[in-house]
């Protein structure tokens, strides 16, 4: 049995990390306790194998793929419940009647903080959404149809994009596998970001809620979305022009 040398360890945990999502250098050199020089390094190197993808200062594996609802739950819980909690700022505006919220575990975070607003109409793509939002004092729930992806829980597809553009709210709250401020929202796949460009252009205020480390992120599709949406992380609002 072959013993692995402290390099070859500390780059098999980069990729495990990275198999999670995009990481920064600080971020990594921080988890693994080494220095940025040597992570640097590290993914220079690697990425020259094509183990992983280089980003706007730092990194995520080659080839990587939305993971599981489940597992998304979890990954940034704290970024997540601040990001949700921030969300409340614009769901508390005496404008908004009728609200977007998309699916994901950032949005199920949203929808059970606002599962006693009889005053909203909620029109939501996500199933597990849907169901924290069924309740008896809860807004008017309308689910938007279509084929429901196995990771996402999330629906997209013909019949999603006929019940979009038909629809017009005045807060769409979306989610993102990553975020950039010129390309705009990015998803696995063209279906996803179809799904959310549609919706953005039906919404008077669009606001993007996803954690930090959706930035840098190479996906398969983008979303241009409109001039004024806000990305919203756990650091705050950062509106975009």
């Amino acid at each position: 049995m072959a013993i692995r040398t402290g390099t070859q360890k500390r780059r098999a945990d980069i990729h495990a990390l990275l198999t999670t999502g995009s990481w920064t250098i600080a971020r990594l050199a921080s988890e693994l306790e080494t220095s940025e020089s040597t992570i640097r390094r590290d993914l220079r190197e690697m990425s020259e194998t094509g183990e992983i993808i280089r980003t706007i200062g730092g990194a995520t594996a080659s080839g990587y793929v939305e993971p599981p609802l489940g597992q998304r739950m979890e990954a940034n819980a704290e970024a997540k419940d601040e990001i949700a909690a921030a969300a409340m700022d614009y769901l508390g505006d005496q404008s908004v009647r009728t609200v977007f919220l998309d699916a994901g575990s950032t949005a199920v975070r949203v929808a059970q903080r606002i599962r006693e607003r009889g005053d909203l109409t909620v029109y939501t793509r996500g199933l597990e959404v849907a169901l924290a939002l069924a309740h008896p004092a809860g807004p008017e729930v309308v689910m938007i149809g279509g084929r429901v992806s196995a990771k996402s829980h999330g629906t997209t597809g013909a019949l999603s994009d006929h019940a979009l553009s038909r629809i017009h709210v005045d807060l769409a709250l979306l989610g993102a596998d990553a975020v950039d401020a010129e390309r705009g929202l990015g998803e696995p796949t063209l279906d996803e970001a179809r799904t959310k460009e549609l919706i953005s252009e039906r919404a008077r205020t669009v606001v993007v809620l996803a954690d930090s480390s959706k930035t840098g992120r190479e996906v398969a599709a983008w979303a241009p979305l409109p001039e004024g949406w806000i990305w919203l992380d756990e650091h705050g609002a950062q509106p975009q022009s």
